[in-house]
């Protein structure tokens, strides 16, 4: 993950299925444009919110989530949809989902595909999740998502199996800890070999480039 000649990279930090990255998520695609626009290196890092899951689905935790879900989305203006609380069981691992956007990035790789698939990627899983009320552990999620993007849902299913796909999303937690990131959304921006924070939880888009731009000079 070596800087580029610039020595300057923007690191987001984040879970698909941490509601305040859902919140946040415009914000996070004007700051990728700005980056591109500006030849600044975007890089998406999965943090795991919940890898592994171990939250009892329960009354007590249902109303938990329909009353952050019910704040952010009046704080952000960010669609919910709430049907995925209806449901009788659901366990809330986030590390399927936290793989399946490192699949999408090895993919974008592996075919040279705009740097900005990888984003985009995660924002319809958001979507799909927190929108619809689908659920990302099952591949059946993936489908419509890989057509949409141009990825082969069969290559992707392929990869989302594989060992090198599950080492490298432990990485991504490894190095998430490794940078001393203890909340979701973070963004940190890489100048020059030292880490300089620009958000740590929800911020808005105009709050966040103005960061960028005074940091960047």
């Amino acid at each position: 993950m070596s800087p580029t000649a610039s020595g300057r990279v923007v690191h987001y930090i984040g879970d698909p299925m941490c509601s305040w990255c859902w919140g946040i998520a415009p914000a996070i695609k004007a700051v990728a444009d700005f980056c591109t626009a500006a030849g600044v290196t975007f890089r998406i890092t999965m943090g795991g919110l919940r890898a592994g899951g171990g939250d009892l689905w329960n009354a007590e935790f249902k109303a938990f989530l329909r009353q952050e879900w019910s704040k952010i989305a009046q704080m952000t203006g960010q669609p919910f949809g709430f049907t995925l609380l209806d449901a009788p069981a659901f366990n809330y691992d986030t590390e399927p989902a936290c793989r399946a956007v490192v699949v999408a990035q090895l993919l974008q790789a592996r075919h040279h595909l705009p740097p900005t698939m990888a984003l985009e990627f995660l924002a319809a899983l958001q979507h799909k999740f927190y929108v619809d009320g689908q659920d990302p552990g099952e591949m059946r999620f993936y489908v419509e998502i890989c057509a949409s993007l141009g990825l082969d849902a069969a290559e992707f299913h392929e990869a989302f199996e594989s060992a090198a796909a599950k080492q490298q999303t432990q990485q991504h937690f490894m190095r998430s800890r490794e940078w001393g990131v203890r909340s979701f959304p973070t963004l940190l921006l890489e100048r020059d070999g030292q880490f300089i924070p620009l958000a740590v939880g929800y911020v808005s888009a105009e709050q966040l480039l103005s960061r960028l731009r005074q940091q960047l000079g």
